[in-house]
């Protein structure tokens, strides 16, 4: 039971800092799209920034997960 207890523990502090880290993200490219439109509220730069932050999403995640499957394989 210990083991699971901190199996789970180590799980959500590391999704707590992948949060963090995430916002962090959120924050900085809300700004540079601010730099690039004049104003990070237009409807314009919205939906820029939402297939932005789409695509990277798939682009990272499709990594992380050959990365995993050739680290299991191994």
């Amino acid at each position: 039971m210990k083991k699971d207890v901190i199996e789970k523990l180590a799980a959500l502090v590391t999704a707590a800092f992948g949060l963090v880290a995430a916002l962090a993200w959120n924050d900085t490219i809300k700004a540079i799209f601010k730099e690039v439109f004049g104003t990070a509220d237009s409807i314009a730069a919205m939906i820029v920034y939402a297939v932005v932050v789409t695509i990277l999403a798939v682009i990272v995640t499709i990594q992380i997960g050959k990365a995993a499957e050739k680290a299991t394989n191994k």
